[in-house]
């Protein structure tokens, strides 16, 4: 009877640690870019170290190119403002469809 009451204490005990380790999160957003910029910080120190994290954690990452914001290059373009017609269509189609 006690060793089935130990082993039922047991089975509950680990039972319960499997449920907790399945509460955890994932780190956050921030919680990455703190990792990441502890681990380019590197062997800095002090001021110098303090100073590095600052900006690597208040910066913004670089937001996409929209649609709109290629429309507006490509009509910026020089060359698009010299042609008419089917030659427009077709520099603004290949302009548009460049990788940022």
């Amino acid at each position: 009877m006690k060793k089935m009451l130990s082993l039922m204490a047991l089975g509950l005990c680990l039972s319960m640690g499997v449920a907790h380790a399945a509460d955890e999160k994932k780190p956050t957003a921030q919680q990455n870019k703190m990792t990441t910029c502890n681990k380019d910080a590197g062997d800095k120190k002090g001021d110098e170290r303090k100073a590095f994290m600052k900006e690597c954690l208040s910066a913004k990452p670089a937001a996409p190119v929209t649609q709109q914001d290629k429309m507006k290059a490509c009509n910026a373009d020089e060359k698009a403002k010299t042609l008419k017609g089917d030659e427009r269509k077709k520099f603004m189609s290949e302009c548009l469809s460049k990788k940022a």
